[in-house]
């Protein structure tokens, strides 16, 4: 084996996505570049669901999800989730990674990850609530850092192959409670900041689906939590929704999001793809025809501020 062969691959950042969030990805990686003054120094790979068969092989099989059966759907909104997991086989278990959600955006350098110290952890992320320091509670996999070499347990499609099985269940995958508490640290909010968008801010998660900026005015496309654990009846009046009527119906429709600014920095990050070229308008208007980002995309693109007055007008 030659040197080159050897060497400690550069520190790469994934993001996931799928057929329906595959614009906010490609939003997403340019969010990376452009923050970033160390370019050189890691690369940026986006890991879409569709190039990993394993996963549309259960299409429509049941997996055991928060106390109840539900079916695998490779069309559902939130399908790439379990590719977050994929990082540390894609990089040989070897350097560091950081991983993303598709509907996460940079406005700080990732290099600060990258170089920050982890303190011989494995993984580096915050916990699900906000303002929290409770190690033993569930933790947003959503943006994580990653040591990959400690993490070679991690086997995704053995993994999601025992979730059919009921070997394995989805919740806990997804919020590391199977993770020893000793391998995580805690990261700051900010560099998951939960549809918070101010100066502190280090990268932006849209995480309230209904009012991601892109699907204002679409009919809503994803499925809300059964909640079969807190709140019983409510998920067994879900689930007898979706069996009579359909998976997405009576749900309604993506609101507008309340924070100007976030649309704002959506869309002016989608204004640079297209002028860059990393989105053209033909794959753009395709993308609006099969409902995946608001039919009015163009028209908002044309209105949005340029991004350096959105980022400079943020609240402290």
């Amino acid at each position: 084996m030659t040197k080159e062969n050897n060497a400690e691959p550069k520190p790469c950042v994934f993001i996931q996505t799928n057929a329906k969030q595959y614009v906010g990805a490609v939003v997403a990686e340019h969010s990376f570049r452009r923050f970033s003054e160390n370019n050189d120094k890691f690369d940026i790979k986006i890991i879409d669901n569709r190039d990993h068969p394993f996963f549309a092989a259960k299409q429509d099989q049941y997996f055991l999800r928060n106390g109840a059966m539900r079916k695998w759907d490779m069309n559902d909104l939130q399908s790439f989730t379990l590719t977050r997991f994929m990082p540390p086989e894609l990089m040989g278990y070897r350097g560091k990674a950081v991983v993303v959600d598709p509907d996460v955006f940079a406005i700080d350098d990732v290099w600060k990850l990258f170089t920050m110290d982890m303190k011989g952890k494995a993984i580096w992320c915050r916990p699900r609530k906000k303002n929290s320091t409770d190690i033993n509670g569930d933790m947003a996999s959503s943006v994580m850092l990653l040591d990959c070499a400690q993490l070679k347990h991690w086997k995704v499609e053995e993994q999601f192959n025992s979730m059919f099985d009921r070997k394995l269940e989805y919740k806990g995958w997804v919020t590391l409670r199977n993770e020893p508490r000793e391998s995580i640290g805690l990261l700051d909010d900010t560099w998951n900041d939960l549809d918070v968008l101010t100066k502190k801010t280090h990268f932006l998660h849209t995480t309230k689906r209904i009012t991601q900026p892109w699907k204002t005015g679409l009919k809503v496309d994803f499925r809300p939590s059964d909640k079969h654990n807190k709140i019983p009846v409510l998920g067994w009046a879900m689930t007898l929704r979706r069996k009579l009527l359909g998976e997405y119906a009576l749900l309604g429709q993506y609101r507008q999001n309340p924070d100007m600014n976030q649309q704002n920095l959506f869309f002016g990050l989608l204004k640079e793809c297209i002028d860059n070229g990393m989105v053209d308008m033909k794959q753009l208007e395709h993308e609006m025809k099969n409902n995946h980002v608001r039919h009015d995309a163009v028209r908002v693109v044309e209105q949005t501020p340029p991004l350096k007055e959105t980022v400079a007008g943020l609240p402290g």
